[in-house]
């Protein structure tokens, strides 16, 4: 899911937050009204924006100032271990690291790389933390060519030839690769921030909160109004004004994250280009899903898994949904609009 932001993910650009707040950029549905003015906190993290919401409760350790700063210091720590734009963060000291040898690494690296590997594994390779070359060489990334030059068969293999999301090896705090390989964890790093979040908002006491992280949400509990959090799914559409809703859902104890790419592309002599590359082909998708919503246990994991599907498409990403059970919501274009499509553990959430 993602926010208006100028960070680049390593596969796409999201659509707009699927959560909307009161104080913002949206509008969060449960939060508002209610007499007992929830705690909420914001400000700018990852080159995006966070915004967290808690209920209050005389029994917490912490005071709101506390909080706020636990906060801060909570995605200042997972900033500078996840960013690729921090020169002496931790994902680029392995970045550079040489082939074969071995580093200790965090473990909060540790957690992040362990996912992306299984979630590589299952997607065959669609989910790849060194697809990088391949990003910028289309010009969606840090390091990009002209966004509207197409590059040839020849160097979309010589991009590809410098991944490899195999060659990566993890295990018992230690990290190795098998290949000169850079890392990229944009897919995943806000859904952990926004965990990491959670953990410390749960140190000071708290039960009933909601986290976003540049799009990427965790919900705990129950909303300022006593019921499950309300969040709204965007309707697709070309324009950020006049947005309207698609689904209204009720979520708690879950990471919510939406990835779609409607918004995002570029044309080329009447053709049109993905902003969503594929690491198994290194061509943007060419599939008709606008946009996937993923419901799991943490938001790093529906952050990774809103890629996944992003990537793979609505017939391949719905077998993985039910083989994973996980809930999923699909709007994929038609010739007359946009179809709905959801998996077996999303049919709880309809109403």
């Amino acid at each position: 899911m993602m926010a208006l932001s100028n960070v680049v993910n390593a596969y796409r650009k999201r659509p707009a937050l699927l959560a909307f707040f009161c104080l913002g950029s949206a509008l969060l549905l449960s939060a508002c009204g209610q007499k007992n003015e929830p705690w909420r906190f914001s400000g700018p993290t990852m080159g995006t924006q966070y915004h967290v919401t808690v209920v209050p409760k005389e029994s917490y350790s912490c005071s709101q100032a506390e909080f706020d700063e636990k906060i801060r210091q909570s995605l200042v720590q997972t900033n500078q271990q996840m960013s690729h734009y921090i020169e002496n963060s931790e994902l680029n000291g392995l970045s550079r690291l040489p082939v074969g040898e071995s580093v200790t690494i965090s473990s909060d690296m540790e957690k992040v790389l362990r996912l992306s590997e299984r979630l590589y594994t299952l997607s065959n390779g669609a989910f790849d933390i060194t697809v990088g070359p391949l990003v910028n060489l289309w010009g969606f990334g840090p390091k990009s060519s002209p966004e509207d030059a197409v590059p040839s068969d020849e160097q979309i293999h010589a991009a590809m030839a410098l991944g490899g999301g195999d060659s990566l090896q993890v295990s018992s705090g230690k990290f190795s690769k098998s290949k000169a390989v850079e890392l990229n964890l944009s897919a995943v790093a806000k859904g952990y921030g926004a965990d990491k979040v959670a953990e410390a908002l749960e140190a000071c006491g708290a039960q009933d909160y909601l986290v976003e992280v540049g799009g990427e949400l965790l919900l705990k509990g129950l909303s300022p109004r006593g019921s499950a959090w309300k969040i709204a799914i965007e309707k697709p559409g070309n324009s950020l004004a006049g947005q309207s809703m698609q689904r209204l859902l009720q979520v708690s104890d879950k990471g919510v994250a939406t990835s779609g790419d409607y918004r995002n592309y570029f044309e080329k002599e009447g053709v049109r280009y993905s902003h969503t590359i594929d690491p198994r082909t290194g061509k943007p998708i060419t599939h008709a899903l606008a946009s996937v919503t993923v419901l799991a246990p943490s938001s790093a994991e529906a952050d990774a898994w809103a890629t996944v599907i992003t990537v793979v498409g609505p017939e391949e990403g719905m077998r993985l949904a039910e083989q994973e059970k996980l809930p999923v919501f699909m709007l994929v274009k038609t010739k007359s609009g946009f179809k709905e499509s959801y998996s077996s553990a999303f049919a709880t959430y309809v109403q």
